[in-house]
């Protein structure tokens, strides 16, 4: 590894410490509601529309019957609302309330104020650069896939997370 790329790993790493302290902070601002699991299965629902159990149980990388149990907790807490579904009523869809949507919406706002209130802080013209150099860091990283998890490639071995980050 080059000197000089040592030291853009090094900003870049300063850089994600942030982001993960902005993450931190939006979910503290709610953990006297929900718990973090629980901020998961909002924000994937906010983010892929309504699912079934199954789809928020491979999300969480749990078995059916621990996210049929962070579900039914949602539910009795009016954050999330059973429905039909209407390709196949023998399952159930699951989608965010509208005090579960107003849930997600402040988390997400907190993160954007807070990412926000930082860049102002910085120079123009390197706020201006951002944009283009985070997305093409993204790109870089495998984005997201087709599903819209994110998907890391190192080398020859990706590794796919779920949608943790989201939280």
């Amino acid at each position: 590894m080059a000197a000089e790329s040592a030291g853009d790993i090094d900003a870049a790493m300063r850089a994600a410490r942030v982001f993960l302290a902005v993450i931190a902070q939006s979910v503290a601002e709610v953990e006297h509601r929900v718990t973090s699991t629980q901020l998961r299965v909002l924000v994937f629902i906010a983010t892929h529309g309504p699912q079934n159990l199954g789809a928020v149980a491979v999300d969480l990388g749990v078995h059916p019957s621990n996210a049929t149990r962070t579900c039914d907790r949602l539910v009795a807490a009016g954050l999330l609302d059973r429905r039909d579904n209407p390709a196949d009523r023998r399952y159930l869809l699951l989608a965010l309330s509208a005090k579960g949507k107003a849930l997600v919406d402040g988390v997400m706002e907190h993160r954007r104020a807070a990412i926000a209130a930082v860049m102002n802080r910085m120079p123009s013209a390197l706020r201006r650069s951002m944009g283009p150099v985070l997305d093409a860091f993204a790109r870089a990283a495998g984005d997201v896939t087709d599903d819209e998890r994110f998907a890391l490639e190192l080398r020859d071995r990706p590794l796919r997370g779920r949608s943790g980050p989201r939280i």
